[in-house]
């Protein structure tokens, strides 16, 4: 138990967040996990009542921005310092986007992106003050790569991602690392019914979009990704002595992200010329 350690994680009643608090308690550490109703927090707690003092269900909704730092004093007082934040909250929104309005956009961010910098601006100054930590920042492929109809979801996940990678620079002084991970297609619900879709309503895309909303709704639950798997590989993650700034999960992710990056190297050498002309 040397190396046991205390996680906390947003979102952990189902998909990622489940299957990561799990394998950590399993493996020794102890979990603090938020939950939005009291329903899920007693259903939490219950679920590992043969491992006392390991599993700790906390009430919050990571958009309430004014809650978070009083609940993360709480936690740090009453239950003892965090190691680890694993900010894994999120949904998916799916719509063109001539089609889909402000108002979701706005719930996008706010949850996506919004919602871990609360939590990470409410926890960095107790790591900060520790000289360590390690933030988690759960983003996506999507957060790389791009594809028609999810240009919200892609913008929140390039949007953390960005925040991430900055992040991981100021604080790896303070012995605080920062790794934003990106998973590809895994059997969780982002797919099913945490996804929020917008209505169709211009005819002109149907040809591109049908065949894509129809395609991801039949695998939603057939995903190659297995999420215990990717709480094993987080758990590995986090034991390691020089974690990443950026990790992918998934061969899909893998080779998707590899085949953009081909993509943009010829992209830079086509347009080279053009781009160097604009030097004084």
């Amino acid at each position: 138990m040397s190396t046991a350690k205390t996680f906390f994680i947003t979102g952990v009643s189902s998909g990622f967040g489940h299957a990561l608090a799990r394998a950590a308690i399993e493996a020794g550490h102890r979990v603090i996990g938020t939950l939005r109703n009291e329903k899920d927090r007693q259903r939490f707690e219950v679920e590992y009542l043969s491992r006392p003092g390991q599993a700790h269900g906390v009430l919050l909704d990571v958009t309430d921005f004014d809650a978070v730092p009083r609940i993360v004093a709480e936690v740090e007082q009453k239950i003892g310092p965090v190691d680890v934040l694993v900010n894994n909250a999120g949904y998916g929104h799916e719509g063109i986007f001539e089609e889909s309005g402000m108002d979701e956009l706005k719930r996008q961010f706010d949850v996506n992106v919004f919602g871990a910098v609360a939590m990470m601006k409410a926890f960095v100054p107790y790591m900060r003050q520790r000289r360590r930590g390690h933030l988690i920042n759960i983003t996506s492929m999507g957060g790389f790569i791009t594809m028609p109809g999810i240009a919200f979801y892609c913008g929140s996940k390039f949007a953390l991602e960005g925040i991430s990678e900055t992040l991981h620079k100021e604080l790896q002084g303070f012995n605080i690392a920062v790794t934003a991970v990106a998973p590809g297609s895994f059997r969780t619900d982002w797919a099913g019914r945490s996804m929020t879709r917008s209505p169709r309503s211009i005819a002109d895309y149907d040809e591109l979009f049908e065949p894509i909303r129809e395609s991801r709704m039949a695998r939603s639950g057939k995903q190659p990704g297995d999420p215990a798997k990717a709480a094993q590989a987080i758990l590995k993650l986090v034991q390691s002595a020089h974690p990443p700034a950026h990790l992918l999960l998934g061969s899909d992710a893998l080779g998707l992200v590899r085949g953009k990056l081909e993509q943009f190297d010829a992209s830079l050498t086509e347009w080279e010329a053009l781009t160097r002309s604009t030097d004084g």
